[in-house]
């Protein structure tokens, strides 16, 4: 048998174990769009390669995974920014109309087209850094015609992209104007007709809600929980952002595949994410533009063993970063999580946010060949820079998506 690809002369984070599962002169074997061999170079069998390259001592982790992200929208949000300058918190600015609701008057005027263009540019961005999966929610349409809509532009960039795309539906993101005063009229629009319909044309591979005070109840967000379970959809949730909901618990008394923000979660909330095994996403660019001071509970996630992933939250209103390495330095800086955390954060914890744990994430026999190298001397350089941008070449699904050496 003979592999496609073999990549030598490298050093390899293969996040496969305790700290990075370093190998300091690894080889690497791709056949087709997985890992065939990875180990020591001196262990290498003896086989031909249709393509075997010389790294030159760089290093390779995996293909670095985005799981939270709202990139497909409308418009921008750069007037709420000067707003919140000026002394008004994300909840004034969100019960005065603006917030999530301005994004979905913009977000419904554009054609997905339109969409699809800026949404692109954005993609770009993280794709330069080494992403290589992305997650994707709607939750800028809260109607079925424009949750459709965006999930369709979300499922778009995938073709010829590069990249895999996973789709989340956030139809509970926020109460429409149309629906003021009757929110729960309009969980029933998102139980009956919303999700019905997504499920329908395939078009997400899990559903998310906002808990919070400005946003969904906990019975709210349960009728919604349970019908994504009667169509056999997994779940996530916005939890615990800005007060304490009970968010972490009911995430994990539904299996939820993440629970996201967290930061004013319970200990007991975070003890059942522990036993669920449900993933806590932190989003420390979200934490940082909305000035917040109640830091996500790192140690007791720590303490209970609950795997943490780290996203950039990229959205228009509280979290516009187009850099995950900027997010793993912030996780650093502002979390005190430790560089080999943070590269967990973005590689096999965030792949395990997205229920894709078993396949991607780690540089490992039979796992994805998505594969990022880059100009650095050790791992910590990643969340150490900001600005710097080191990544020298991207294989994606064993094919060479880009290269500069």
């Amino acid at each position: 048998m003979t592999w496609d690809l073999l990549l030598t002369d490298c050093r390899a984070a293969t996040m496969d174990g305790a700290g990075y599962g370093a190998i300091e002169d690894a080889a690497i074997a791709v056949s087709g769009d997985h890992i065939a061999w990875i180990g020591p170079r001196g262990d290498l069998p003896k086989r031909q390669a249709k393509e075997t390259i010389s790294l030159g001592g760089r290093w390779v982790t995996p293909g670095l995974v985005e799981c939270h992200t709202h990139l497909v929208f409308g418009g921008d949000r750069a007037h709420e920014f000067e707003l919140r300058l000026g002394g008004a918190s994300y909840e004034d600015i969100a019960k005065a109309g603006g917030g999530i609701v301005s994004t979905v008057k913009a977000t419904r005027a554009a054609s997905e087209e339109e969409l699809l263009e800026s949404a692109r540019k954005r993609l770009d961005r993280l794709m330069a850094e080494g992403v290589t999966m992305v997650e994707i929610k709607s939750g800028y349409g809260l109607d079925v015609e424009n949750e459709l809509k965006q999930l369709r532009v979300a499922r778009a960039l995938e073709e010829g992209g590069g990249i895999t795309v996973r789709t989340t539906c956030l139809a509970a993101h926020a109460l429409p104007p149309e629906y003021a005063g009757r929110p729960d009229d309009y969980i029933d629009l998102v139980c009956n007709e919303i999700l019905p319909a997504v499920a329908a044309e395939g078009l997400a591979d899990a559903v998310d809600a906002f808990s919070e005070r400005i946003a969904f109840t906990a019975a709210q967000t349960e009728r919604v929980f349970n019908k994504a379970k009667r169509l056999a959809l997994p779940v996530k949730l916005h939890a615990d952002q800005l007060s304490d909901m009970g968010g972490a618990a009911l995430a994990a008394r539904y299996g939820a595949l993440s629970a996201d923000h967290i930061e004013y979660s319970s200990a007991d909330g975070i003890a059942a994410m522990g036993t669920s095994g449900t993933v806590a996403v932190v989003l420390p660019g979200a934490f940082y533009f909305l000035r917040e001071k109640q830091v996500p509970p790192i140690d007791l996630l720590r303490q209970n063993k609950v795997r943490i992933a780290i996203s950039t939250d990229c959205n228009p209103g509280s979290s516009p970063m187009l850099s995950l390495l900027a997010m793993m330095n912030m996780a650093c800086t502002l979390f005190r999580m430790t560089p080999e955390e943070t590269l967990a954060g973005v590689t096999r914890n965030a792949a395990a946010a997205l229920g894709t744990g078993g396949t991607h994430g780690m540089l490992k026999n039979g796992y994805a060949a998505d594969l990022a190298i880059w100009n650095i001397n050790r791992p910590a350089e990643l969340s150490y820079w900001l600005g710097h941008r080191p990544c020298a070449g991207v294989v994606r699904a064993g094919r060479w998506r880009s290269r500069s050496f």
